[in-house]
Order: structure tokens, then sequence, then C-alpha cells
């Protein structure tokens, strides 16, 4: 088989191209790269003007901007490694959600300032608490689909 074959039956050098990604896969990365965004600038402009004042709080801003960050090029990805990449930052994401999460209720002196992850994500709209557990759905719905 010609290099041109092979690339036009979609393996290269034994290997598989994973699957575009369709349909809510996309609207997910899009989330998730706009959030990755967001986190990364909020943090950002926290650590380099206030750190001091909230060291916490704006340092797990910036964790989760990192997680963000790699969820989302681990979606794009999304074929053998990556998937796995994927789970375990998505696990991770909604691990951080709900501890920072319920421990900013409970001891709000923790986080004197809200970080990407403070009271469930409320200064994000939710959105942090909602899109791992959309993003473990969709994982697991398109791996029986791939299968």
């Amino acid at each position: 088989m010609t290099a041109q074959e092979s690339n036009a039956a979609g393996t290269t050098a034994g290997t598989t191209r994973p699957t575009p990604v369709t349909g809510i896969g996309r609207v997910l990365i899009a989330v998730y790269g706009l959030l990755a965004l967001a986190a990364t600038g909020r943090s950002f402009v926290q650590i380099v003007s206030k750190f001091a004042e909230a060291p916490l709080s704006y340092s797990l801003s910036a964790l989760a901007a990192v997680v963000y960050i790699v969820a989302t090029v681990a979606l794009i990805r999304s074929g053998g490694r990556w998937r796995r990449v994927a789970w375990i930052t998505i696990g991770f994401e909604l691990a951080g959600v709900l501890v920072v999460g319920t421990l900013s209720l409970l001891d709000p002196a923790l986080f004197p300032h809200d970080s990407v992850w403070s009271l469930y994500g409320r200064g994000y709209l939710f959105i942090p608490l909602v899109l791992p557990v959309l993003g473990m759905w969709w994982l697991s719905r398109s791996g029986k689909a791939r299968a």
C-alpha cells in the first residue's frame, strides 16, 4: 500500500485517525475551550494583580484553567490515550468543583475571594458543576458509538 492509499484509507503507519467530533461533542468542546480561556484570563489577572489577598483562591483558578485546557485538548484529540486523559481531567474537574464548592460553603474564610470552582461555579452560572457531568455522559455515549 502506498502512502497515498494509506492516507485515503484513514491509516498512517498502523494508526487509525480519530473520528471527527460532531454534534453535541463539538458544543462540549467549544464550551470547554471558552471556559479554558475565561479561567486562564481570570487567574492571570488575579495572580498578577492581587495574589497576596487570596493565594488559595487564585491558585485554584489557575489549576482550573490548566484542567480546562487539558480537557479541551483531550476531547479534541479523542483517540486512545487522549480519551483516558479526558476521563481523568473531567473526573478531576468534577471532584474539584464538588470539594471546593462544598468547602466554600462550609468555611467561606478559606476563600476570601471567589475561584472558578467556588460555590460550585456560581460566578460562571454553575457551568463548572454541570459541564463535567455532561462531559462524562458524552464520553460514555461516544465510546459506545465507536465500539
